[in-house]
């Protein structure tokens, strides 16, 4: 007898589970400063230990998407589970860097296999407008628990907590995930071919395929980058980074909520490049205001970044449906790949930029502050480069419709 597909549940798991990643990322980025100070650790060290955790997602992701049409879906779920269990107690009882980094590492594990399971099992449940909505409302609970973890992160640091009390809290959703998925029955693929690991290569070599992947290393490390070093580079502008953090992410997971309508009139190339424009305008305000103007700046970046991850990862289930689980998990693994790359580079412009303001003579919460804007100058690269791709893309695009129809 054919079990009944629970798509409530399976949907809920999955939020549940894309909470947990969440989490690892708001209240990391939290005690940051906190870690930093305990095991005596750099800017540079701690930019390795955050891209371990960026680290560890591609390469589940994308051996997720390799291996989904083989092991499925559940067992993903399965290793995430172990990984973040292991990832956040070896955080918890860390004896030092080594510890740090491989403890992050398997959270980060863990986290890609989220993505890998998540994101074809929800294309496989849903298609068409309504599958764009339901992958935007899936990813609102990205920024959504960062909101969540952000201000746990704040109170308890303000309320004098041990950071290891911080890194408990991530395992409410862990467990909670792991028990509403158990037992549940899962969806079979429901487009023709995309099981086969030779076609999902084959769509990836098309040129759709090969400009969205360069286009989320970009929008990956445009949303990461700023996010994941608030802590550090906010820390001296006169507002607090977990309010900032907790204020971006939780416009953007408004607007996720509400991405159906947004998607639909203005296109998945429309909303692309009109994220990558309120992008860059964020990251300069960051860059140059200080004070209650910095939450305006967050707001106006978290509407840029808002619809990045869910729309590229939309496109390549409309425009590119062949490649599959695969696909979707290569186009990930490269966003957070490139995100990994990026860490210890941020924090060796954190280092340099602290070097050469300290001879210009600045000092404490001044050094801090230049030191972070001349760091936040920089990324401005990353959008502007976006921009003119997405300009391209809007063009290119401009009256093709997407490979799966939008029936639903």
């Amino acid at each position: 007898m054919t079990q009944t597909i629970n798509r409530g549940a399976l949907f809920n798991a999955s939020c549940l589970a894309l909470i947990t990643t969440a989490f690892s990322f708001s209240i990391r980025a939290g005690i940051l400063p906190q870690l930093g100070d305990s095991f005596g650790l750099t800017a540079e060290q701690l930019g390795f230990i955050n891209s371990m955790w960026f680290l560890g997602f591609p390469i589940s992701m994308i051996l997720g998407g390799l291996f989904y049409h083989i092991v499925g879906p559940a067992n993903i779920m399965r290793i995430a589970f172990v990984t973040h269990t292991l990832g956040i107690l070896m955080t918890i009882f860390a004896d030092g860097y080594t510890t740090l980094l491989i403890s992050t590492l398997f959270i980060g594990f863990g986290n890609g296999c989220t993505e890998a399971a998540c994101n074809p099992l929800i294309a496989d449940m849903y298609s068409g407008t309504t599958l764009n909505k339901m992958l935007n409302r899936f990813h609102m609970w990205f920024p959504g628990g960062i909101v969540l973890g952000s201000l746990v992160s704040k109170f308890m640091t303000d309320g004098g907590f041990a950071w290891q009390s911080q890194v408990w809290v991530m395992m409410i959703p862990t467990v909670a995930y792991a028990v509403l998925f158990f037992g549940k029955a899962f969806p079979k693929p429901k487009v023709e071919g995309v099981t086969s690991v030779s076609s999902n290569f084959k769509a990836m070599l098309s040129p759709v395929f090969i400009f969205l992947f360069i286009c989320m290393a970009l929008t990956a490390i445009s949303e990461f980058g700023p996010q994941q070093w608030v802590g550090l580079i906010m820390g001296s502008s006169g507002a607090s980074p977990m309010l900032i953090l907790a204020l971006t992410t939780g416009v953007m997971a408004v607007g996720r909520f509400f991405a159906g309508p947004v998607v639909k009139a203005l296109g998945q190339t429309g909303v692309l490049l009109g994220g990558a424009i309120f992008a860059s305008i964020g990251i300069f305000l960051f860059s140059t205001v200080t004070g209650p103007m910095a939450y305006v700046a967050a707001v106006i970046f978290a509407i840029g970044v808002c619809y990045f991850w869910p729309v590229m990862v939309g496109a390549v289930a409309q425009r590119v449906p062949l490649s599959g689980a695969l696909g979707m998990s290569i186009i990930g693994g490269i966003g957070m790949f490139s995100t990994a790359i990026f860490q210890p580079i941020i924090g060796g412009w954190i280092d340099a930029s602290r070097a050469s303001q300290s001879a210009a003579g600045l000092a404490g919460d001044a050094l801090e502050l230049a030191a972070g804007q001349e760091t936040l100058q920089k990324m401005l690269l990353f959008p502007g480069i976006l921009i003119v791709l997405f300009i391209i893309f809007f063009i290119w695009q401009k009256g093709s419709k997407p490979a799966v129809a939008a029936a639903h």
